[in-house]
């Protein structure tokens, strides 16, 4: 049973981590994994990118159209040719046709930098897509300026919650297409793998505006452009404040801190420094995920005890969470789900075991001795508020006995089984009475009863319970005797005894064999207060200290002190005079 419980929770385990709605329990895990690992392990990028940008505040300057910058691009070509930069990449719109015919010499310009920057560097231009989903296209004498290779699309691929966290060649039908980011990598020597983004590799980006760039070359200042871009890698395109932006897991833009999308470039340049220096992280091989889902499985061998299950998963969670962090470091990605589930299964599931189990030990006990107990003894045996061993505590509790006047000649006029149905017709109702107002049938002694009132269940008023539970027992005889009594049998008699007092509660006997009862001079009283209902001529009988606490209006009426057998005399009250 148990090891069929274990491989339920591991196949649930294993098999929920590849449902799309809980491959969004691994995403923001791993989102935070990257911003304590920024925080508190940034790791330098040693061979970085460097981001020329435009926005608009560029417009500003070059006012021109987009369109119309072919100028400006080829200057800037031509600057970083001059700069000694290692490669560049053009993440811009490029327009599909020639607009010399409307501007003449302006294809001119952007055709001598691509040219230029070819014969230095790789040089890759940035392709886009259409809504359509067709590729927009570049007017084809600047795709061949830029050379072979020199093209890839500038696109990524979005998690389900619409995160960019990944770069990928692959398309959903099994092929491939080169990016503009695996492009660049594959010119500078580097493969461009599958795998995910290290966002905690390198600090955020700054850009250099393109302007300034512009200005710099116009005012021939090789010092500034060299100690921006030799040996760099360039990145230009747009970091405008609302276009181009994408969902990223941290904050990239060291301008903006508080932005929440980054420009799409910043992606590019991010992907780009790993392909450049340690790669992309990999995911670790199924079989030590599905090994560490088993180990996840055996703390169902954890003890059942809450405290100490909720305890271990935490712990245990910490444990995976840490793990999984440090693993990043060292460029795989331990994805967290499916262990803390199979883990949170385990020990739950363990501790819902264990609670069943007890549920129906609990209910077997109680089937059993629910007839040997009363319902108040059995719940506190049941909440573990009744000491197994033996001994007991002193309570203040009102004891009740009752008795059947004349039962022994009654029952030497039945047989055996007429007998034992009369007295469980009789004691039915009157253990009911009893159970009702939260008293405890002690012990049946013949045909008479013990009952406490205010022990083991605490009752705010024991004495006034215990009156209206008598009261309750002599109407319940006279109803008994008009209606239920065989034809031609003498109507019963009752006498009751009340007397409330300090007494010692709990188990009384050996370890083997033992009741609960209650013990002392109150009980005493009580059951010879019950002996003195027939001199006294009343039905109950209960003491002063019964009295006192009785509601006004009980009608009984006051007998002085009365002698009781081995006690010293007791004022007593007597009720429903017969």
């Amino acid at each position: 049973m148990r090891v069929a419980l274990i491989i339920i929770v591991l196949l649930l385990g294993v098999g929920l981590g590849y449902f799309p709605r809980v491959e969004r329990l691994d995403q923001k895990p791993l989102d935070a994994q990257f911003r304590i690992l920024r925080e508190h392990a940034l790791r330098p990028a040693k061979n970085d990118v460097v981001i020329v940008g435009f926005n608009e505040d560029t417009g500003r300057v070059l006012r021109e159209p987009m369109t119309l910058w072919h100028p400006y691009l080829g200057k800037f070509l031509e600057a970083t040719v001059g700069a000694g930069a290692a490669a560049v990449g053009l993440d811009v719109v490029l327009p599909d046709r020639s607009y010399e015919s409307l501007v003449p010499g302006y294809d001119k310009k952007l055709l001598t930098g691509l040219l230029a920057a070819r014969r230095a560097m790789p040089v890759v231009l940035a392709l886009t897509a259409e809504p359509s989903g067709e590729t927009r296209p570049i007017y084809p004498a600047f795709v061949a300026a830029a050379g072979k290779d020199a093209t890839g699309y500038a696109l990524f691929q979005l998690d389900s919650d619409g995160v960019a966290r990944r770069f990928t060649e692959k398309l959903g039908d099994g092929g491939t297409v080169p990016t503009f980011v695996g492009q660049l990598a594959r010119r500078l020597g580097h493969e461009a793998g599958d795998g995910l983004i290290d966002f905690a590799a390198g600090p955020a980006f700054d850009f250099i505006p393109l302007q300034d760039v512009l200005e710099w070359h116009a005012a021939g200042d090789a010092d500034k452009l060299q100690r921006a871009f030799s040996g760099k890698v360039i990145l230009l395109g747009g970091v405008f404040r609302f276009e181009d932006r994408i969902a990223v897991p941290v904050n990239l833009a060291a301008w903006d801190p508080q932005a929440v999308n980054m420009p799409g470039l910043l992606l590019h340049a991010q992907a780009l420094r790993n392909l450049l220096n340690d790669g992309l992280i990999r995911p670790v091989p199924q079989w030590l995920l599905l090994v560490l889902c088993l180990l996840a499985a055996t703390l169902w061998f954890c003890s059942g005890r809450p405290a100490l299950a909720v305890t271990a998963m935490v712990g245990s969670s910490i444990l995976v969470f840490g793990t999984s962090t440090w693993l990043l470091t060292r460029g795989w990605y331990l994805p967290t789900a499916g262990i803390l589930i199979t883990l949170i299964l385990a020990v739950m599931g363990r501790v819902g075991y264990e609670a069943a189990l007890k549920l129906r030990e609990r209910q077997k006990l109680r089937r059993a001795f629910a007839g040997y107990v009363s319902p108040s003894v059995m719940d506190e045996i049941m909440a573990g508020q009744i000491n197994p061993g033996l001994g007991g505590e002193n309570k203040f509790v009102c004891v009740m006995f009752s008795d059947i006047r004349g039962y022994t000649s009654r029952s030497e006029r039945m047989r055996p089984e007429e007998v034992i149905g009369f007295l469980n017709r009789y004691f039915e109702q009157v253990v009911n009475l009893i159970h009702a107002r939260g008293g405890t049938v002690v012990c049946f002694m013949g045909d008479g009863i013990m009952a406490v009132f205010g022990a083991p269940k605490v009752l705010e008023q024991p004495c006034a319970a215990a009156f209206a539970t008598a009261r309750d027992i002599l109407l319940y005889v006279e109803e008994f005797n008009a209606g239920s009594r065989p034809a031609g049998e003498a109507p019963i008699e009752i006498g009751i005894g009340l007397h409330a007092g300090e007494a010692v509660v709990g188990h009384v006997g050996s370890a083997s064999r033992h009741d609960y009862t209650a013990i002392g001079d109150v009980t005493n009283v009580a059951s010879r207060l019950e002996g003195l209902t027939k001199e006294a001529g009343y039905r109950m009988v209960f003491s002063k200290v019964v009295a006192e606490q009785l509601p006004d209006g009980h009608d009984a009426m006051a007998l002085g002190l009365q002698a009781i057998k081995g006690h010293s005399p007791v004022e007593a009250y007597g009720y429903d005079k017969i």
